[in-house]
């Protein structure tokens, strides 16, 4: 893809344009990938019927059908805080504290739910000594959803995870889950990566993401 700009920036060389530009065409071959990823997911039929899990939540018992509070679609994070976990995975805390900000913006779209694999009152005081409880955030301590869904391995090691369901008339159906975390390189999961600003600004900058984890 041949493209070009009139921009230009105070003294810049035609070495740095030259190597822009060629930036550039990369830069617009890729917006046209993701747009072309994202009309074959919006093209998926309807996943597997979701089974009666039953998780604990602020209120009691509660089964995935009741998160659809306003809107049809429901967005799940599996986030890795497991039942011998000492402290949440880093990486799944800068996630969430990232959708925490634009929670007011996305539920005008859809329903959001975090969950994980600790008992709700272990969850509660992490929840509650981050400040997170704008959030729904509900416990599959008691139940299968972490190890069906992928986001529990056979050794009970947790797994990042997003889960996109759908419910259709009256019952709910699986739609999306991230994947590609399974077919990733090793070292670079990558497969939040559209969902997450941090890594896309570090790519920014000439440094890049490098070895850097959020803490």
């Amino acid at each position: 893809m041949n493209v070009s700009t009139e921009m230009r920036f105070p003294n810049e060389s035609p070495a740095y344009r030259q190597h822009r530009d060629k930036l550039l065409a990369a830069e617009a071959a890729l917006r046209e990938q993701v747009e072309t990823v994202a009309a074959l997911r919006r093209e998926l039929p309807l996943g597997g019927l979701v089974g009666d899990y039953e998780f604990d939540s602020a209120n009691g018992k509660t089964q995935l059908a009741d998160q659809f509070q306003r809107h049809q679609t429901l967005i799940a994070y599996s986030f890795m805080f497991g039942p011998d976990d000492q402290r949440p995975c880093p990486m799944c805390a800068s996630f969430v504290a990232g959708l925490l900000g634009q929670l007011p913006q996305l539920e005008r779209r859809v329903d959001l739910v975090v969950i994980a694999r600790s008992s709700y009152p272990r969850l509660q005081k992490m929840v509650a000594a981050r400040g997170w409880q704008d959030l729904n955030w509900l416990s599959a301590a008691g139940n299968r959803f972490a190890s069906a869904y992928h986001s529990e391995d056979q050794f009970g090691g947790q797994r990042p995870m997003c889960h996109v369901f759908v419910k259709r008339g009256g019952r709910v159906h699986h739609y999306w889950s991230s994947e590609l975390l399974l077919v990733a390189r090793q070292g670079q999961p990558r497969h939040l990566d559209t969902l997450w600003p941090l890594w896309n600004l570090l790519d920014l900058t000439p440094e890049g993401r490098g070895d850097f984890m959020p803490t």
